[in-house]
């Protein structure tokens, strides 16, 4: 993996000029309402994209557990992080997630009963700006069980950073002495992982940097049917009041294929 997210308004025809002037004042009222929540929802998006082009500046430490809700062209799935499996790892995860790092995000590695993998952002600008932005390792402390998820890596020593992937088998827990160490396991919608769709293989394992470089321009364009996720959102505990919330990988592979790639279970 590389290291490298109203209509038209009816009025019934009454005679008198007051009832067609409140008509006009309800649909200028409503047309500066959509305007609006849209100025906000732009404002917001702004301000997330511009905290992921730093992500020196999102390390905020997360909760000893939390839940995280991936909502995906083939449904929702839930993951349950605990911090003490691996803390780093967890506090990673916890502020990609908070500041919609995964939103739009495409699996871009789905190999039936192995791996699914994910963690490229889509926006090619936030892709580089987190393509070294490595953390140290966690020790190994759980196993690489179906439903696990863990991070991708190269062979080098703390090279984790955005790539994650989920375990489709019990057979992986041979990865625990390579070093990946998981942090937390699907705990709903399992069904769902398994539907993501696989058939293009490893095809797209090996063009990391392609994806990294022209996002998901490039992947839907020439790998259409892959599925993605359309929002990845905290669920549990809520964000506290005013906290940014996201409504909005490094490679399992047999080998190496670039310096800049994530090599990782074999």
């Amino acid at each position: 993996m590389k290291k490298l997210s109203g209509g038209a308004l009816s009025l019934a025809v009454l005679a008198g000029l007051l009832l067609g002037g409140a008509g006009q004042a309800q649909t200028q009222s409503s047309t500066t309402q959509k305007s609006t929540t849209t100025h906000h929802a732009a404002t917001h998006t702004a301000t997330v994209h511009r905290s992921l082009l730093n992500p020196a500046s999102l390390n905020q430490k997360a909760p000893d557990s939390y839940k995280v809700k991936l909502t995906t062209t083939k449904g929702d799935f839930t993951i349950e992080v605990t911090r003490a499996w691996a803390p780093i790892g967890a506090d990673r995860f916890y502020n990609l997630v908070k500041n919609g790092f995964f939103t739009d995000v495409e699996f871009f590695r789905v190999v039936p009963d192995f791996v699914v993998q994910f963690g490229i952002n889509g926006d090619p600008k936030i892709a580089a700006a987190w393509s070294n932005a490595n953390i140290t390792d966690d020790p190994v402390t759980q196993s690489n069980l179906r439903g696990y998820i863990t991070y991708a890596k190269t062979g080098a020593p703390n090279s984790r950073a955005t790539q994650v992937f989920i375990n489709l088998n019990d057979r992986n827990a041979g990865l625990d002495a390579q070093g990946f160490a998981p942090f937390g396991k699907v705990v709903d919608g399992m069904d769902v992982v398994d539907k993501l769709y696989s058939g293009y293989g490893e095809q797209v394992t090996n063009l990391q940097d392609q994806i990294a470089q022209q996002g998901n321009a490039f992947l839907k364009k020439s790998f259409p049917e892959l599925d993605s996720i359309k929002t990845a959102a905290i669920v549990s505990p809520a964000p506290a009041a005013g906290a940014k919330s996201a409504t909005a990988a490094k490679k399992p592979a047999a080998a190496a294929t670039k310096k800049s790639s994530t090599t990782s279970p074999q």
